[in-house]
């Protein structure tokens, strides 16, 4: 889009940039299919809600909502903090993790600097880097869908800036174990920073081989983690960051102010101290995985194992993964086809209650009909 002068309105890396698409809600699928139930197994959501500290927390909250929340939600900072023994100042918080890979961009990017990631990982660091004009280098993932952290390693140059790794992945579920993790931050210089997106933390850190990435000395690690998976807060958008205070210090000068929301940071305060209703979440989808496992073993369907709360699916083809996803779609199942994350014949699948499983079940012998 240009003017008169020949002078365009949006920088070519805004015209050109390919916006993250959300996956279907379940209003939209109930007015398009009407279908009889709706089983919502594509956002990785906890499907089980949330803590039932969060309602109460909210009412209280929601008695000052005329006020500006803190904006550096102290008392949940706080809890941060002391749990990961940390110091507050180590700690930010904003609205999802989304939100503080648009505020590491904003920190720390030059023009000609460059990252480094996967081209199968969450397509929100594509959107943010992409948003800054930064060169992204993307590496493909291995034949078993991890990160290639060697090639990830060789890739980095003189300019390049920041690496991103998710871990566990989104989408795929794997996971770089600690042997590969220790390798590689041996490998990494200094002045480069390294993002660990911990979003599924709490599916995987029980994991034997998971590298807690906050139990490592390097200053140039940033961790980010979230309300919106096991917690189930994703409808209030509070994510947050660890990392060395200089670091910290200076993502503050470029967050909103005014972020999270006040019912944000009383919803994740309450849910956070809420260990009881965390563990049955975490019950929930180990159950659930376990069970989809055994239901693709006998149908002979080809999957990735996970540590996080989904499972691919993975088919041959593109077209046939269109097909499946739209036909389990019209039969009230939402699942997520991949191809945005860079994995266009695979399909992501939430794994839900006994309920939804029951329905994702039912539907697919119909579709298939197997």
């Amino acid at each position: 889009m240009s003017t008169k002068t020949g002078k365009p309105l949006v920088p070519s890396n805004i015209e050109t940039l390919k916006p993250y698409v959300a996956g279907k809600t379940i209003a939209e699928v109930a007015d398009l299919y009407k279908p009889d139930k709706i089983a919502k197994l594509a956002s990785n959501e906890n499907r089980l809600g949330c803590s039932p500290k969060v309602k109460e927390a909210i009412d209280e909250a929601f008695k000052v909502i005329q006020d500006y929340p803190d904006p550096v939600a102290r008392k949940l900072r706080a809890a941060i903090a002391e749990r990961n023994s940390v110091d507050p100042e180590n700690v930010l918080l904003a609205s999802g993790s989304e939100s503080i890979i648009s505020i590491l961009c904003k920190t720390f990017f030059l023009n000609r600097e460059n990252a480094i990631t996967a081209d199968a990982t969450f397509v929100g660091f594509f959107v943010q880097i992409g948003v800054r004009g930064v060169h992204l280098k993307r590496i493909p993932v291995t034949t078993d869908y991890k990160y290639d952290i060697k090639a990830i390693a060789n890739a980095i140059d003189e300019q390049t800036k920041m690496v991103y790794i998710a871990n566990p992945n989104n989408p795929t579920g794997t996971y770089i174990n600690k042997d590969e993790f220790e390798w590689f931050m041996q490998q990494v210089p200094e002045d480069v920073l390294v993002v660990m997106d911990e979003a599924y933390f709490e599916y995987a850190r029980e994991v034997e081989d998971y590298p807690r990435a906050l139990e490592y000395d390097y200053e140039n690690i940033i961790v980010l983690r979230t309300f919106s998976k096991a917690y189930g807060l994703a409808g209030f958008r509070v994510g947050y960051a660890i990392a060395n205070k200089e670091l910290i210090k200076n993502m503050m000068k470029t967050k909103l102010t005014f972020e999270p929301t006040a019912l944000g940071q009383a919803g994740a305060l309450a849910a956070y101290g809420d260990d009881e209703f965390l563990a049955k979440s975490v019950a929930v989808v180990e159950e659930s995985k376990k069970r989809l496992y055994k239901f693709f073993d006998d149908h002979d369907v080809e999957y990735v194992k996970s540590i996080s709360n989904s499972v691919m699916m993975v088919l041959e083809t593109e077209e046939e993964a269109i097909d499946f996803t739209q036909k389990m779609l019209e039969k009230g199942v939402i699942l997520r086809r991949i191809n945005a994350f860079g994995l266009p014949n695979c399909i992501r699948i939430t794994v839900g209650l006994s309920e939804e499983m029951d329905h994702f079940e039912q539907s697919f012998l119909e579709v298939t009909k197997k």
